[in-house]
């Protein structure tokens, strides 16, 4: 059964990627592209000299760096930073600083506390398992950290609970669509359909519950455990309830553009696209694409004192957007592969020169400065997050794959 069920998904399920340059033409360049990995390697070297061997980059504020310990949802982003630039630079240097670190996680893969562990570990032991020769070296902690996650599903609420503090009920956020990924390919690699049908269910109970008319996205959707209806719709990190924390929306469109690739689920494609219409034709979105951190700051009443900065840009987005568009564009008709695979060469030109990237040697060794954290909680508010880099490379490796004509993602072992 388990082989008919990889036959099935390979063949079947999963929708072909098509090569860009017959949809979309590339403007940017190998030299251009190989010269951002460069230099963010030589950036990332200089975080690595003052991480601690058992933490893990969050931010540089003020001067000081800020570390976590393995349990912090952003654990993975950093190790999985350092993979992709060994891929995308040979340099075997940063292959061992990258598992290296993946010593002190691989405990969270017993973590059923946290909805996190695709971050935590599909972005780091999922990157180190792809480019491994050894196929098995991280199977088993992958396999159990999926049953982790897994653990987290209701049937009732048919969605994976994001937080288990008050004063919330049974929330689900935006950001866990990212998460899905991690059981889509454990499914792929054991044979288990829940981890599966858990992913699809969650997606669909999102796409149901999340989104507003113009195809923008609540950040937070509270259930009631006991009956799975609707509680609340409310916000964590957006400027408030109905606003489009702009973070979030990335969230939606990188979750659902994967997971039409995982599917071939017409309706993830469609909803990508509307996403994706909101995100680049929105008002309030500037001509560099580098977003603010709430679409809807400017409703903030100038009276409030809480949101004196609140014209700041948050380049983490922009990084997500660029990921997502560059994948978006190869599953689309070659009109709005051009337009898509565009917007994300814009947002990469700017973010790889000021004011967004960081000159080699200062910001503490984080590739990219200003992104926002939680402006209400007044958290990692303008500074560089271990997120934004993850997916500012991520992206630069994925436009690497496509100027040497090979998918944009690549597949895992």
């Amino acid at each position: 059964m388990r082989i008919l069920y990889l036959i099935f998904t390979l063949f079947v399920v999963i929708p072909k990627q098509s090569n860009a340059q017959s949809k979309a033409a590339l403007h940017l360049t190998s030299d251009f592209i190989d010269k951002q990995l460069l230099e963010a390697a030589k950036q990332i070297q200089i975080l690595a000299e003052h991480t601690p061997t058992d933490k893990f980059p969050r931010t540089f504020e003020d001067g000081v760096h800020k570390f976590s310990n393995s349990s912090w949802w952003c654990s993975g982003f950093y190790p999985g930073t350092l993979l992709y630039l060994y891929e995308g630079t040979g340099d075997d240097n940063l292959l061992t600083l990258g598992l290296d670190k993946l010593v002190p996680l691989a405990k969270e893969q017993h973590n059923k506390g946290t909805h996190d562990l695709g971050f935590m570990l599909f972005c780091s032991f999922g990157n180190a398992w792809r480019l491994s020769k050894d196929v098995n070296q991280y199977k088993d902690i992958l396999q159990t950290g999926a049953q982790s996650l897994a653990s987290r599903f209701s049937e009732t609420t048919k969605t994976i609970r994001s937080w288990d503090h008050k004063p919330w009920h049974y929330p689900v956020i935006i950001d866990n669509m990212m998460n899905l990924e991690f059981l889509l390919e454990m499914s792929k690699m054991t044979g288990n359909t829940r981890l599966r049908d858990i992913a699809i269910t969650h997606a669909n109970t999102t796409l149901a519950n999340h989104f507003r008319k113009d195809y923008s996205s609540y950040h937070v959707v509270d259930y009631d455990p006991e009956t799975g209806a609707v509680v609340a719709k409310k916000t964590h990190q957006g400027a408030f309830d109905e606003s489009a924390w702009a973070r979030g929306q990335g969230w939606a469109l990188y979750g659902y553009t994967m997971m039409y690739r995982e599917t071939a689920d017409e309706q993830y494609l469609k909803q990508a696209q509307l996403i994706a219409q909101f995100i680049l034709s929105h008002p309030s979105l500037p001509n560099d694409l580098i977003p603010y951190w709430d679409f809807d700051k400017d409703k903030i009443a100038p009276t409030d004192r809480n949101y004196a900065n609140k014209d700041l840009r948050d380049v983490s987005a922009a990084a997500l957007y660029a990921s997502a568009l560059l994948e978006l564009s190869q599953y689309v008709d070659r009109k709005d592969a051009t337009y898509y695979m565009q917007s994300a060469e814009t947002i990469l030109r700017n973010l790889s020169k000021a004011p967004y990237l960081a000159p080699t040697g200062t910001n503490g060794g984080f590739i990219l400065q200003h992104s926002v954290g939680a402006l209400p909680g007044n958290s990692e508010v303008d500074v560089p997050l271990t997120y934004a880099d993850y997916y500012y490379v991520e992206a630069l490796v994925r436009y690497q794959r496509l100027l040497a004509g090979q998918p944009v993602i690549a597949t895992l072992n």
